[in-house]
């Protein structure tokens, strides 16, 4: 056999290997998605107020007196806040955020935006309010987010045309259509999945500059990944921005928040204080 048959084969039995993945996670998904519509619990702070390992810098924002205060950081790691896709909610986030509770001793937060949401900016302000009173909760000066599909392009959208770069020090996005997709033309009867095609008013705001943005990026983009046409728009490129994509082998779109590996990789992700701590940039799980 030729190597390019080989290659077709190999390639075939991946593919075949991450739909049934796929439908695996989706049928386990269904089944705890109920429990992701009514919003998380917030635990309050311990009375005395709370630790901040934060460098000096922007000032903190004001104190919001009726919002509980997040539980002391048993690590030198600022909150994470998960950003769920489009039509989904924070039940997605159930293994990632167990996964960065246990492995990275952190505070994390997974937040619902409406499903009726019909903007990227709207929701984006709408999380831009959720990040500073998050800070003025914990104390921090600086928060990390994790965003699956549209999830990650509404927190790029806050971080890069909002002055989001000043609260969030890295955004890490899994199978985000960072220059757009143009999977299920049909799907566009809806506003929102206009703003994710190649070439809309929200893609094309996301290409403008963005001079001094100090936020840190990494996008873990799938080769499996069906939702994104092409596979690489899931790849964001940005003159302006400190990025490093990550290209995970194997698993489709929707194993991307839930899968041990990416786990792994995110976890490295927002553990990582410079371009010398960088995460790998492949992850495989043949």
């Amino acid at each position: 056999m030729g190597f390019l048959p080989l290659l077709r084969m190999r390639m075939s039995i991946a593919l075949l290997r991450a739909t049934a993945l796929e439908l695996a996670v989706l049928t386990a998904h269904m089944i705890v998605y109920p429990s992701g519509l009514i919003p998380e619990r917030r635990i309050p702070w311990p009375t005395g107020g709370s630790p901040s390992a934060d460098p000096p810098g922007s000032p903190l924002p004001p104190h919001v007196p009726d919002a509980p205060a997040l539980p002391a950081l048993p690590a030198p790691h600022p909150p994470a806040v998960l950003l769920h896709g489009f039509v989904d909610n924070r039940s997605v986030f159930v293994l990632l955020r167990r996964a960065l509770v246990r492995e990275g001793g952190r505070h994390v937060e997974s937040l619902n935006y409406s499903p009726l949401t019909c903007d990227i900016r709207t929701a984006a302000e709408l999380l831009g309010r959720h990040v500073e009173e998050i800070c003025a909760r914990s104390g921090r000066q600086r928060i990390d987010i994790v965003g699956h599909s549209l999830g990650g392009l509404i927190a790029r959208y806050y971080v890069q045309r909002l002055g989001g770069d000043r609260r969030v020090r890295t955004l890490v996005t899994l199978g985000t259509p960072h220059a757009g997709t143009s999977v299920a033309p049909l799907a566009s009867a809806h506003p929102i999945v206009r703003q994710m095609r190649p070439g809309s008013a929200v893609i094309e705001e996301l290409r403008l500059p963005a001079p001094g943005c100090r936020t840190r990026f990494v996008s873990f983009w799938s080769d499996l990944d069906q939702i994104m046409v092409p596979l690489e728009t899931a790849r964001l490129e940005h003159p302006d921005l400190i990025v490093r994509n990550v290209r995970v082998s194997g698993i489709g779109h929707l194993a991307l928040p839930v899968h041990p590996a990416v786990a792994a990789g995110i976890r490295e992700a927002l553990e990582a204080s410079g371009a010398e701590a960088e995460p790998s940039g492949a992850v495989s799980v043949a």
